[in-house]
């Protein structure tokens, strides 16, 4: 009899939070004060909250495809009509939300374009038409809410690949172009025709270089930059002493959300009180004030319900439980390793995107997050209270650089001397792509008795730290490198590389292919437990969308001592493609065997080669829509691969933490 394959377990969801939330105040169709709130979700799609003044009880209305409409990543209130307009990622569609008629719930109102996969910006003409900017591709659409026909006018830039348009009720039409090179452009609205014009940002790391783009208070385009302030007259830029203030209540082109908070008929307006960043905070607390001060502000508790937020990182922490995080919102939960337990423990950073690796050191958990590479620190024996003072844990400790940004590997090492005497402290190592916009990543490192840290950039130039291993023996990290740019960059190679970092030193002392032709990114890296180390090559679809080819995992056996690559071989073509970024994918198991992931198998190595076994692979490939795989559609997808605990390997499914008994 065969023997019979293993089956995953649910253990639970562990957070249900929501992300891109916006306010949305106005007025209904008799005057009243009406306020509005987009939210995002992976686990149901986006939805929309209309709010009672008095009470705070909201009615939640869902959108119609749960599955792929799941972050409102653009989202306008007309101030003329009062209706909800609503960009969603990752389908790259439009939805309609009108108070007047709740009814209708969140209408779907159609591709914004053929192919770019979420909103950036939305602006309302003088004649009542919507401008989107989309990504990827920098593309303008033109929406007429009368007739429901969209017009598109394809890329504004052949570098660029986001872009945020704004209308004046003048007829002017300009957009900021981001991020490799902002910039601004002009638009003809009659034929969608559009030039450069102003000043540039040559150098996105000179924080003294900045554009601002928006609408004044008398209803026409302003530009304020470091090059001067300019008003924008049809297609031209004409330079003025003064600009009057932003006009409350338009989407901005420099910052998520609107300029300014927007008044509400009696002259309320509405703030989220634990917003942390860009709508990703809890979200709960609403404050009504208004300006007169002699009216007092209320505060509302929201009742929105959560179905689930897709998991990003996962490990074993302090004590044996496990920790990870969600992603938008970054939040930090634990869970015993049986499942009786799981809690969401909060923000652990002012990074409200997720982490991306995760450490344990001195008893503490150390994670990584997205954006910024923001380091934060909890201590599993303390109570919980969110901060970045001394008092506060979890911890947020800031950033280690101004450039790193996606941290996708940590480690710890102790601290030797040059003698190679004794260690004397441990340091955490943090490997990061680059910020929007530039190329080079970083290694940095930390060491928390004493707050020293320093980073490093371009370790080998155009590739990115993507996965780090310490070597004990050799006194070095083993650095595996993807071609990986910061977002919206397109790559300039195609080979990722390996690199020995010499800790003591604290400098390079060799990069190179290993001997090895075609190879992709260095997701992930194993020890064998002999000297040598297993590496999962591939390439993730954020590497993919910006410009390089797909190809197929590869695993390969590298002797760092040699500096070679001593065996490879290409996995199984129906294990399917490396359909996530595919970090950390690679786990000593029981014995010292070694376990990999792609996006929805998991197999093992013959020790000492790079043959493979198949040990869970219930389902077919995951479904793609542009260039994102969506993993989370499939019940069974590994999206997260996490620790392996005596025979337990845990993962996670989307929203799902999950455990697989491994085979004997």
């Amino acid at each position: 009899m065969p023997p019979v394959p293993p089956t995953a377990r649910d253990l639970g969801i562990p957070v249900k939070g929501v992300s891109w939330a916006r306010l949305h105040p106005g007025q209904t169709a008799d005057g009243k004060p009406s306020l509005l709130i987009s939210m995002g979700q992976n686990n149901g799609g986006l939805f929309v909250l209309d709010v009672d003044l008095a009470t705070g009880a909201c009615r939640q209305f869902a959108v119609r495809d749960r599955v792929h409409s799941t972050f409102p990543t653009a989202a306008f209130r007309s101030l003329r009509s009062g209706i909800l307009y609503i960009g969603s990622a990752w389908d790259g569609r439009l939805h309609r939300f009108d108070a007047n008629h709740p009814e209708r719930g969140i209408e779907d109102l159609g591709r914004i374009d053929e192919t770019g996969t979420f909103g950036l910006g939305l602006t309302e003409d003088a004649a009542g038409a919507l401008w989107i900017g989309s990504y990827p591709g920098a593309i303008l659409t033109r929406f007429d809410p009368a007739t429901g026909r969209f017009t598109r006018y394809g890329r504004k830039d052949n570098l660029d690949e986001y872009l945020y348009p704004i209308a004046g009720d003048d007829g002017s039409m300009a957009a900021q172009v981001k991020f490799v090179r902002p910039h601004i452009i002009l638009i003809d609205p009659t034929t969608g025709a559009h030039r450069e014009v102003g000043p540039a940002i040559t150098d996105p790391t000179d924080k003294s270089q900045y554009l601002k783009l928006f609408k004044g208070t008398d209803r026409r385009l302003y530009l304020d930059s470091h090059a001067g302030k300019f008003l924008v007259e049809e297609l031209l830029l004409t330079p003025v002493t003064e600009i009057p203030p932003p006009l409350p209540g338009v989407q901005a082109t420099y910052k998520h959300g609107y300029q300014l908070p927007a008044e509400m008929p009696g002259g309320w307006t509405a703030t989220f009180l634990d917003d942390r960043m860009n709508g990703t905070g809890p979200c709960r607390k609403v404050l009504l004030a208004n300006r007169d001060p002699f009216i007092p502000s209320r505060t509302l508790t929201l009742d929105w319900v959560g179905g689930g937020s897709n998991l990003h990182v996962l490990d074993v922490g302090a004590g044996g439980d496990l920790y990870g995080s969600s992603y938008l919102p970054n939040r930090l939960f634990r869970a015993s390793p049986d499942g009786s337990r799981i809690e969401d423990l909060g923000d652990h950073s002012f990074a409200g995107g997720e982490a991306y690796s995760l450490a344990t050191l001195d008893g503490k958990v150390w994670l990584a997050s997205y954006p910024e590479a923001r380091l934060s620190v909890f201590d599993p024996t303390r109570p919980v209270r969110f901060g970045n003072t001394a008092h506060d844990n979890p911890r947020d400790l800031g950033r280690l650089d101004t450039v790193s940004y996606r941290p996708n590997a940590m480690i710890t090492t102790p601290v030797l001397s040059a003698a190679g005497s004794a260690p004397v402290a441990e340091r955490l190592w943090m490997g990061s792509c680059p910020d929007y916009g530039l190329r080079h990543g970083t290694l940095a490192w930390y060491e928390p008795k004493t707050g020293a840290h320093r980073s490093h950039r371009t370790i080998v130039p155009d590739l990115t730290p993507a996965a780090l291993l310490w070597l004990p023996d050799l006194k070095q990290i083993l650095i595996g490198l993807s071609i990986e740019a910061g977002t919206g960059v397109s790559v300039t190679r195609l080979q990722g590389g390996f690199a020995l970092w010499d800790a003591v030193q604290d400098e390079l002392v060799w990069s190179g292919d290993g001997g090895l032709a075609d190879l992709a990114d260095v997701n992930s890296l194993a020890p064998d437990g002999k000297g040598l180390v297993y590496a999962l090559l591939g390439r993730g679809d954020q590497v993919v969308a910006a410009g390089a080819p797909t190809i197929r995992p590869r695993l390969a056996l590298f002797d760092p001592a040699r500096r070679i690559v001593v065996d490879s071989a290409w996995l199984p073509e129906d294990f399917g493609p490396l359909s996530w970024h595919g970090l950390h994918s690679l786990r000593v198991g029981p014995g010292g065997v070694v376990y990999g992931a792609t996006g929805y198998c998991l197999f093992r190595i013959k020790p000492g080669t790079c043959a493979v076994e198949r040990v869970w692979q219930p389902d077919t490939p995951p479904e793609r829509t542009g260039t994102v795989w969506l993993t989370h559609s499939t019940p069974n997808a590994i999206d997260v691969a996490g620790p392996i605990i005596g025979s337990q390997f845990y993962f996670a499914t989307g929203w799902r933490l999950r455990v697989l008994t491994l085979p004997e």
